[in-house]
């Protein structure tokens, strides 16, 4: 069973044919990180490591280097330390191009040693690009293909892991038709350090929308299974009996709640260009 996912914010992004949880590239990147790496650097025979297995160990001088990123998909450029100085030097203005045929390019950014110590914490949306906050916006979001007008959204936050803890940023998605709260379902919350968390909290949105294509929405495999507010009606019920409460402490539907308390909340905000205040757990 074939599904095609859409994106509603965000750039369009290309998928394997067969899989369409799993992005291939993308046409249009920013270029957050310039830089370059010599002998001499710390960790630089580590890092020249993966250019030597494939081949492409050719520039004894050391490398100039371009790290591109869509909400989805990362790539990182080595070319001429040249290059990337002049590269720099013409894009004071924000508008210059690099020409990729002068080097080589390698899906996704690179990690291990050396690397980690060399690339900074970076995020998708950063205060000096007009966001919110470093760290705090919708990243990308796609149309529920089964239910009109639901959206899966991936966004950047601020979250606790325990109430006593510090906070620190976060990358997840919410589901707009069923309303489960990632941040309290296990494997569904990353702390948000560079391109490759974003990437792995939008495959994961993208598996939800398949699982809901697949086993529908709500059936007993999909990962998309509204609960009609049944925890929320326990919750009112026990507050009735046990505290003799009259009212409702909690809005008795799940979109009601969410829409004050939980993710629905945040990503209003942040949709509205307000700064949520850091979701507990």
């Amino acid at each position: 069973m074939s599904v095609t996912i859409r994106n509603t914010y965000g750039t369009l992004h290309h998928v394997s044919d067969t899989n369409p949880t799993h992005v291939t590239s993308c046409d249009r990147y920013r270029l957050p990180l310039v830089g370059t790496i010599a002998p001499g650097n710390p960790g630089y025979e580590d890092m020249v490591e993966m250019l030597k297995d494939n081949g492409h160990d050719t520039r004894p001088e050391g490398y100039g280097l371009i790290f591109l990123e869509s909400e989805e998909f990362s790539a990182t450029y080595f070319g001429s330390i040249q290059q990337i100085e002049r590269y720099k030097r013409d894009n004071v203005n924000g508008t210059a191009t690099f020409d990729a045929q002068q080097g080589v390019m390698y899906a996704q950014w690179p990690h291990g040693k050396g690397w980690d110590e060399f690339l900074p914490r970076t995020f998708w949306n950063v205060a000096a690009r007009g966001a919110i906050a470093d760290g705090v916006g919708v990243v990308t979001a796609f149309a529920h293909t089964e239910v009109p007008a639901a959206e899966v959204i991936v966004y950047e936050f601020e979250g606790k892991w325990l109430p006593d803890s510090d906070p620190t940023q976060m990358i997840t998605y919410h589901c707009t038709a069923c309303h489960l709260d990632t941040f309290h379902d296990s494997g569904h919350v990353h702390e948000n350090n560079g391109p490759a968390d974003r990437r792995w909290a939008a495959r994961q949105a993208r598996q939800h929308i398949v699982s809901a294509h697949r086993h529908g929405v709500g059936g007993q495999n999909s990962s998309c299974r509204p609960d009609g507010g049944e925890m929320l009606r326990v919750v009112n019920a026990v507050a009735k009996d046990r505290l003799g409460m009259t009212g409702n402490p909690l809005p008795d539907t799940d979109d009601a709640y969410c829409a004050i308390k939980g993710p629905c909340s945040i990503i209003r905000a942040l949709r509205a260009g307000v700064r949520p205040p850091v979701y507990r757990a």
